[in-house]
């Protein structure tokens, strides 16, 4: 719409008047007004359009279409449709059994962990485990109920092995649990604790406060140990070099009650030899872990 309006003195009065003048309705209106002239010109209304130009830093070069995160999720989405194809169609069936058998054993779910979904890592994960705690899982007592025979072959305390037959190989832990009675029976006997001459106490009563006489104890002939080797493991079988040196015949029944407690408790022993070269299957110069060897460094 444009109006003009326009002020001037009236010819009838002498006053001030208004002319208003609307060219879009063709109206013509006068309009009394004192002592003030003006002149105003109303436009119409105008419409503006607001146009955004964006431009790529080469205008040479075409937009992708997609921002940087938007590919970084899309790699991602992505990866994670492979991985579960591959879960699916190429997973193995034995670590399909683990995961599932994850639901109702809270120890092998501990031991798998964050390594579910990765075969490899898993398998590494489980063959640690039985390296170390033996196959058995849920094994709450590994000893064996009935006593073990034991036998002598030529047995010559100076110069002999004691071979020790197991009822299955031993793990990390029995290696460590067997090497360590052996090793305090050493050293018992390396400080002379295996000397049937100075047994004051085995025969008295102990109704009364018996009397120990400490210098028949001080005065006595030592008796010791001297040497003793590591202990060799090969699958089910594991053997000691020993010198008993001066050392008793007292200090193979100390021995042997040790390792009777032991084998009904932790470790099953099937037989003891004392003496011989080669017993069972045992192959001189193998030690090779992957074929069984192991040994505990006395």
């Amino acid at each position: 719409m444009k109006a003009t309006m326009a002020m001037g003195i009236g010819a009838a009065n002498g006053t001030f008047r208004t002319d208003w003048e609307d060219h879009s309705w063709n109206r013509k209106t006068m309009l009394p007004l004192l002592y003030t002239y003006f002149h105003v010109t109303l436009q119409p209304p105008r419409h503006h359009q607001l146009i955004v130009c964006s431009s790529s830093v080469s205008d040479g070069a075409k937009g992708s279409g997609t921002t940087a995160r938007g590919r970084r999720l899309l790699k991602i989405r992505e990866d994670k449709r492979r991985r579960e194809y591959e879960r699916l169609h190429n997973y193995p069936a034995w670590a399909k059994v683990l995961e599932n058998a994850c639901k109702d054993d809270a120890e092998l779910r501990a031991l798998l962990g964050d390594s579910i979904g990765n075969p490899e890592l898993m398998r590494k994960r489980v063959e640690e485990r039985v390296r170390q705690k033996g196959r058995d899982f849920r094994k709450s007592k590994t000893g064996s109920v009935l006593a073990f025979k034991v036998s002598f072959r030529d047995f010559n305390p100076l110069d002999s092995y004691i071979w020790f037959e197991f009822f299955g190989s031993l793990s990390d832990r029995d290696v460590d649990l067997f090497g360590s009675v052996i090793q305090s029976w050493y050293v018992m006997g390396r400080l002379g604790a295996f000397n049937s001459t100075n047994l004051q106490l085995a025969n008295s009563s102990m109704e009364y406060n018996p009397l120990y006489d400490v210098d028949k104890g001080f005065k006595v002939m030592p008796s010791s140990f001297h040497e003793i080797s590591d202990i060799e493991f090969q699958d089910n079988w594991g053997r000691v070099w020993v010198d008993l040196g001066t050392a008793d015949y007292f200090a193979v029944d100390v021995l042997l009650n040790c390792l009777t407690v032991l084998s009904s408790e932790y470790i099953g022993i099937q037989q003891i030899v004392f003496g011989g070269q080669r017993i069972g299957d045992w192959e001189e110069g193998m030690t090779n872990a992957e074929y069984g060897y192991k040994y505990f460094k006395i």
